[in-house]
């Protein structure tokens, strides 16, 4: 099995299965959301998109932002931390600035795609391995750029699969030995700082906690223009 990482979504790499990393926060999101008894995420890149489906998708409950900020009308923002706890519908929508639209584009790429996050480091890890098939690591990044924390996450993933490491996963391995912590990995990033201005600093360190979900969330089906992701 050989490993490899793309730090920016438009990097092509060569393997059947994907691992779909925006930990600050979507993949994190969605983590928390099937762990608390969410059936299924459907994510999706735009937010028009997202009304619509609640409406023939329905009952559902709509989550996601836009460059940090809440979008009108939705139920949740994009935040692991108002997630926890029981479920509030069967489904729950989820559109973000980066994580989902990437999330939708891998579907199209790969034979599976797991959702991979901190929170579940040890159980995607275990899944995406199993098959002994070729891993790729996605990174959702920032607007198109590398972006810090999911160079981290992505490393900390490589490294829990073991394999052969591509260059690539060898980079992202050697970047996240570089921090001592998880919390400081993530907290060095721009995505941090940018979550500190928007006085959501505590998301930090809730996506910053390692193995404490055993999910594997995994994208199963289209749905319109959505990734239907469940476990």
């Amino acid at each position: 099995m050989q490993v490899h990482v793309a730090f920016t979504p438009g990097e092509q790499t060569p393997a059947l299965v994907g691992i779909v990393v925006d930990v600050l926060r979507a993949t994190s999101t969605i983590c928390q959301a099937l762990a608390s008894g969410y059936a299924r995420v459907l994510c999706c890149a735009e937010i028009e998109e997202a009304r619509a489906i609640a409406t023939s998708e329905g009952p559902a409950k709509l989550a996601g932002e836009r460059r940090l900020e809440h979008i009108e009308g939705f139920d949740f923002g994009n935040s692991p931390r108002e997630l926890e706890g029981a479920a509030a519908a069967e489904t729950l929508i989820l559109t973000t600035t980066n994580g989902t639209r990437l999330l939708v584009a891998a579907a199209e790429r790969f034979e599976r795609v797991y959702v991979g996050s901190l929170l579940n480091l040890d159980a995607v890890a275990a899944a995406a391995r199993e098959s002994g098939e070729d891993v790729a690591v996605l990174c959702a990044g920032v607007l198109g750029e590398l972006a810090l924390d999911d160079a981290y996450c992505a490393g900390r993933i490589a490294a829990a699969l073991g394999g052969e490491p591509a260059d690539s996963a060898r980079a992202a391995i050697l970047l996240a030995q570089s921090f001592q912590s998880a919390a400081e990995g993530l907290g060095a990033s721009r995505s941090a700082a940018n979550l500190r201005r928007h006085g959501l600093e505590a998301d930090i360190g809730v996506c910053a906690r390692e193995s404490v979900l055993d999910v594997v969330p995994r994208y199963v089906r289209r749905v319109g223009p959505a990734a239907e992701v469940t476990l």
